[in-house]
């Protein structure tokens, strides 16, 4: 555990005392937001981690790396795209653009240092409960209990399979298994971002791959949203591994796996039939994550959390969302980027309900760091 800030302290013990907030997770989510409530004067908050600082990063593929790049332009007013605090740098710390999982945790525990985050690990939580006005939170180091709740599990621990029959036969994309070296064949069944990263990254190693997605994301040409579009890294990267002829892009759903002897064997829906000695990878990405706390979020008609404006859950009070399962209609919070704007607003409705000061949240405005107008998000680039 970090050592406390003062004023800003996490206590646990047999007779808990009651946070002003408290945070959980402690990945980029988290201990953004928890930099955005330590502006909050004389607001009491922690972070619970259910392993060690940015755990999900550590969990990481070794292969793999991040969509977005990391540049350091501070002292001009362009905050580094995967910054979780106005004056901090991935780039500048590790000196690296595109960074792996260790490299971001790296990167996560040195901000937790220098500004003395109060941070408890090996925290997993394992059940919240509502008790009036307040939350209790039971974890594997105790109870504690807090007048506001930010939920920021991320989604890395809810990958979603295939609903097709024999979706068990396949491999996540998330797992190391699916990084590994694999020879011959090999079928991804998922074309966005994370097909495409993992195609790619076969293709390099010498293997033929087919990547099949019946919505074929990767002529999406409409729109500047990376979020609806592949990045243009990945773009580059595609060109380069169809240049090989090792590449196909089928745009046909599979309906279906099997094992065939020793193979695998991938029905599309338009009657073809793919064929792989390894096991299909199901690059189909990862579900809200709420764990504990799913209970107590109404959900959207496609599934997700259903937010207020404070992205507050419209269920229960006082319990906000922040991270990539962030929706507001079909605006997508799912790159650091994005939902890092929403720190700073989490930060100042918990502070003003405890009837703080807020005022030096406006240095987030002010990086950049700070969107509480929802209109202005998902305007078009002209060119």
């Amino acid at each position: 555990m970090a050592p406390p800030v003062p004023g800003k302290r996490l206590i646990v013990t047999s007779s808990p005392p009651v946070l002003d907030a408290l945070v959980i997770g402690a990945g980029p989510a988290g201990i953004g937001t928890a930099l955005a409530l330590a502006a909050v004067e004389d607001l009491t908050f922690g972070v619970l981690e259910r392993g060690q600082i940015g755990q999900t990063f550590l969990d990481w593929p070794a292969q793999q790396t991040f969509l977005t790049p990391s540049f350091t332009g501070n002292g001009f007013g362009a905050t580094d795209l995967n910054a979780v605090h106005p004056e901090t740098s991935p780039a500048f710390s590790l000196g690296t653009d595109y960074l792996t999982g260790g490299q971001y945790a790296k990167y996560l525990r040195s901000v937790v240092k220098h500004f003395r985050v109060p941070v408890m690990d090996d925290a997993e939580v394992e059940a919240v409960q509502q008790c009036g006005d307040e939350f209790e939170v039971f974890s594997a180091r105790g109870p504690v209990r807090a007048r506001s709740l930010v939920w920021a599990g991320g989604e890395f621990s809810h990958p979603l399979t295939p609903r097709i029959p024999g979706a068990g036969l396949t491999t996540h994309s998330r797992d190391a298994e699916a990084w590994r070296e694999h020879r011959g064949e090999v079928v991804v069944i998922g074309g966005y971002e994370s097909g495409i990263d993992i195609a790619c990254h076969h293709v390099a190693g010498g293997a033929t791959v087919t990547v099949v997605d019946g919505e074929h994301p990767w002529d999406a040409q409409t729109g500047s949203d990376p979020s609806f579009r592949l990045a243009p890294r990945s773009r580059m990267r595609l060109n380069a591994a169809l240049s090989t002829g090792r590449l196909r892009l089928v745009d046909a759903r599979a309906v279906g796996v099997k094992r065939d002897g020793d193979a695998y064997v991938v029905r599309l829906g338009d009657g073809e039939a793919l064929r792989s000695e390894e096991a299909p990878i199901a690059a189909t990405g990862f579900g809200s994550g709420l764990g504990p706390v799913e209970h107590l979020f109404d959900a959207r008609g496609d599934g997700w959390p259903e937010l207020d404006e404070d992205d507050q859950s419209t269920l229960t009070p006082g319990l906000f969302l922040s991270g990539p399962a962030v929706r507001h209609g079909g605006l997508k919070f799912c790159f650091v980027y994005k939902f890092r704007q929403r720190f700073a607003h989490i930060a100042r409705v918990i502070g003003e309900r405890a009837g703080k000061d807020t005022s030096a949240l406006e240095m987030w405005r002010t990086a950049g760091m700070l969107t509480d107008d929802l209109s202005c998000c998902g305007v078009e680039c002209a060119c």
